[in-house]
């Protein structure tokens, strides 16, 4: 009975909080998803749904929202590297394309995916996870929805340069499609020397592995950045399952497409340590100081720590940022993913046509005008009107300029917006102060 009224207490004074904040928190809803949660955390960790096949952690579950999976199991035929001789794959939504529910206005359509490979030794095993991305690169390189945009494959034996840029060493490398189709890339390297960098030299050490894609639902009408993390794994001839980074992924941010695949999942997932939730939590709570003090990003802070709050049953907190996500002005968090693609989908040799792209522009005018009040409004709508005219070809002028200026007004604004009203709540404030006791 006294744990029931302290978290009553603890409901009642975050609504309370958030009332004279502006921030619309019901607090008979906030109590029923509370509820639901602690519900869900007496029954399995891993929920099915039976309706859809989808499956995931049960705190992941009652963020999505099923009506969307359709969109997303669309983008997935892009993005999914299938099944191959030797190599299984489960395909999994992430990010906030895994909180449908609560995400109003949802950034990149982002996808995980575990690809699981049995060989004789490592080095084969690497070898057949480059042939799996590069051929899902090229056979995905271009068409009328959709365009490849960068891969991430291997990590830098030592210092180079690049396009004038200087790369570290122990840096993902980043391949253009022009590279991946030619299968090498040209550096300079420390000495000065030209270094041709071949695909199957990235294979020795695969590192972090990503593929980006630019992506056009025409049901929506709208762009997408979609890109599909992966997670690779070796299973040795006895049995020894390897992460081919170092580090095996968990799971607690994904929604699996697919109950086919959860005998993989399951598979994998038996090889986590039983100490995993709080190895999770410590790596989102780095990232809470980085993204807070180091290089300040405040909507990534909220997204990082509604994702620790549900996980440590702070559910008085979470429903609080489950409320922020829903406000209009985190429509420029996604008008600004958006803009990234629209940039991309501009570029010379863009499959996509005129129509498409001003129709981009258009949504995001609406959402300017929804997001927006006054003199920051005007000058945003304006800018997007500029954009208009350079997309449909009406005007010659610095797309990719104007399109960092509104980047930059839409982030400014969201970051403000998330901070004032993170920090705002005394619960939330004090727990940055710890996480950054801690990270000092």
């Amino acid at each position: 009975m006294t744990e029931s009224r302290g978290l009553e207490e603890a409901i009642a004074r975050v609504t309370e909080s958030a009332r004279r904040l502006g921030v619309e928190l019901d607090e008979q809803e906030a109590a029923q998803w509370i509820a639901a949660m602690e519900a869900e955390a007496h029954g399995a960790d891993i929920v099915v749904d039976v309706d859809t096949g989808a499956f995931g952690h049960r705190a992941s579950m009652l963020d999505l929202d099923p009506t969307d999976l359709a969109h997303f199991r669309r983008i997935a035929e892009i993005v999914r590297i299938p099944h191959s001789a030797g190599v299984q794959t489960a395909l999994a939504l992430s990010g906030s394309a895994a909180q449908s529910r609560i995400q109003r206005y949802p950034g990149d359509a982002d996808f995980f995916e575990r690809v699981h490979i049995v060989a004789p030794n490592r080095q084969e095993a690497c070898r057949k996870l480059g042939d799996a991305i590069r051929e899902k690169a090229l056979a995905t390189m271009s068409g009328p929805t959709h365009r490849l945009a960068e891969v991430k494959f291997g990590t830098w034996d030592a210092p180079v340069a690049k396009a004038g840029k200087a790369i570290a060493a122990g840096s993902p490398i980043s391949w253009t499609p022009q590279e991946v189709a030619a299968g090498q890339m040209e550096v300079i390297a420390e000495d000065g020397s030209v270094r041709i960098f071949v695909w199957a030299d990235a294979a020795a050490d695969p590192g972090w592995c990503k593929v980006d894609w630019i992506v056009a639902d025409m049901e929506r009408g709208q762009l997408a950045n979609a890109s599909n993390c992966l997670d690779a794994t070796w299973e040795a001839p006895d049995g020894a399952i390897v992460a081919l980074d170092g580090f095996l992924d968990p799971y607690f941010q994904e929604v699996y497409l697919d109950a086919d695949s959860k005998p993989l999942f399951d598979k994998l997932i038996g090889e986590l340590s039983t100490d995993s939730v709080a190895d999770y939590v410590a790596q989102l709570e780095h990232e809470v100081w980085k993204y807070s003090v180091k290089e300040q990003n405040w909507g990534k802070v909220a997204r990082r720590l509604y994702n620790i709050f549900r996980l440590t049953a702070r559910y008085p907190e979470a429903a609080y940022i489950r409320e922020l996500f829903d406000e209009p002005t985190t429509a420029l968090y996604q008008l600004a993913a958006r803009l990234r693609a629209l940039d991309e989908a501009a570029a010379d040799g863009s499959p996509f046509d005129s129509e498409i792209l001003v129709e981009e522009v258009d949504q995001l005018i609406m959402s300017a005008i929804e997001a927006l009040q006054g003199p920051r409004e005007a000058e945003v709508v304006a800018q997007l009107l500029r954009l208009r005219d350079e997309v449909s070809g009406r005007r010659l002028g610095e797309r990719s300029a104007e399109v960092r200026r509104l980047q930059e007004e839409a982030l400014s604004t969201v970051n403000d917006y998330f901070h004032q009203r993170l920090v705002a709540l005394p619960e939330i404030s004090d727990y940055l102060a710890e996480v950054a006791a801690a990270e000092s």
